[in-house]
């Protein structure tokens, strides 16, 4: 369903589960990107040229992972089923990895992949972490895609933020020998670690987990939530007209 300049998968979270758990190792490498208010609306400042809109035009699945967005598409008669990547992590972890499967972690902080095996034990975790500032150099993202394809895992969870998890994501696709299967995350490895708390249900039912991680680091996200993300509203309303 295309809203905003993307095209969203009809998929809710079962579906996905189920598509991830056909996914094998020796697979072509394909990707799945979680798109939110803010990637819509950076997406939306970037001509259709740039190298961040194709890293979301090449993924093989875009999951709507905002409700407000889910919201907006709703009003104007788009159905857009709302899919956290921060869920889908735990059910890849809990229900989708085998016993002798291999997975790779690009991002997070030292010590998380010893956390994902204290998860599963019989899963062999292997883990890079690119420098800071991996947005500007190009250098250091294709270590980070090299790093993906050499782990030879049947999954790559890339958590070093967007949009440079998208284009790590691209980048791995364009290698002639990628395999497995990608999933742009985000957050999520954060969450899992605890160093992050998710909004309490009830916040997540009515829309408001931006408002719980605006509480949470103000300083960092002030800008995200009241002076970027409202273009949101002047989006769906010229997409309406």
């Amino acid at each position: 369903m295309d809203y905003l300049g993307l095209s969203f998968e009809q998929l809710d979270e079962t579906a996905v589960v189920s598509l991830l758990r056909s996914r094998r190792a020796d697979m072509a490498f394909a990707y799945l990107v979680t798109p939110n208010v803010d990637h819509v609306v950076r997406l939306s400042k970037l001509p259709r040229e740039a190298p961040e809109r194709r890293a979301y035009r090449l993924a093989a699945w875009r999951l709507c992972d905002s409700r407000i967005l889910s919201l907006l598409a709703s009003l104007q008669g788009i159905r857009l089923p709302v899919v956290p990547g921060s869920d889908i992590v735990v059910r890849l972890i809990r229900d989708v990895l085998v016993a002798g499967d291999r997975a790779c972690l690009i991002g997070g902080e030292p010590g998380d992949a010893d956390m994902l095996r204290d998860l599963r034990p019989d899963v062999v975790i292997l883990q890079h972490i690119p420098p800071m500032a991996l947005r500007d150099n190009a250098a250091a993202r294709t270590a980070a895609a090299r790093f993906s394809v050499d782990a030879d895992a049947r999954f790559t969870l890339i958590a070093v933020g967007s949009p440079q998890q998208e284009l790590i994501a691209a980048e791995i696709r364009d290698i002639e020998h990628g395999r497995g299967t990608g999933l742009c995350i985000g957050a999520s490895i954060d969450y899992l670690a605890g160093r992050e708390n998710r909004a309490p249900r009830w916040m997540q039912r009515l829309a408001l987990e931006w408002l719980h991680r605006l509480l949470s680091n103000p300083r960092r996200m002030w800008r995200r939530y009241l002076v970027d993300g409202p273009r949101i509203f002047l989006l769906a309303w010229r997409f309406r007209r």
